[in-house]
């Protein structure tokens, strides 16, 4: 990782509450930098912000554009190594039920105000 440091990310009680049914041994989380790059990347989007997804992801399913692997709370969480170019050094995700949203900020403010959650492996 570049400058030696270490990226880890944290989710709040709120987050952990709302990801946790939906991970298991043989699953995958993933906070996907959305440029359409890569199965789990939706289609970019036209604009100038930068747009993050939380997904959940078989094990099993091929994950090779995901390099990286950030610590946190709940587990190992894979993202697009050049994706860090965006993300702090230490991230929180914060899920707000009053809004039904997830927020992903760091260390110089929020990143992704509206963090959409895509569990892949449901149906």
């Amino acid at each position: 990782m570049k400058g030696g440091t270490t990226r880890e990310i944290h989710f709040n009680d709120a987050a952990v509450a709302k990801l946790t049914p939906h991970l298991a041994p043989d699953k995958r989380l993933l906070l996907t930098f959305e440029d359409g790059v890569g199965p789990y990347s939706q289609h970019a989007m036209i604009h100038m912000q930068v747009q993050f997804t939380i997904n959940v992801i078989p094990d099993s399913d091929d994950a090779t554009d995901y390099d990286v692997d950030l610590p946190s709370n709940l587990g190992p969480v894979g993202i697009k190594g050049y994706s860090q170019e965006d993300l702090d050094e230490h991230l929180s995700l914060k899920y707000v039920p009053n809004m039904s949203i997830f927020t992903l900020s760091g260390d110089g403010g929020d990143i992704d105000d509206n963090v959409q959650f895509i569990d892949f492996t449901e149906s």
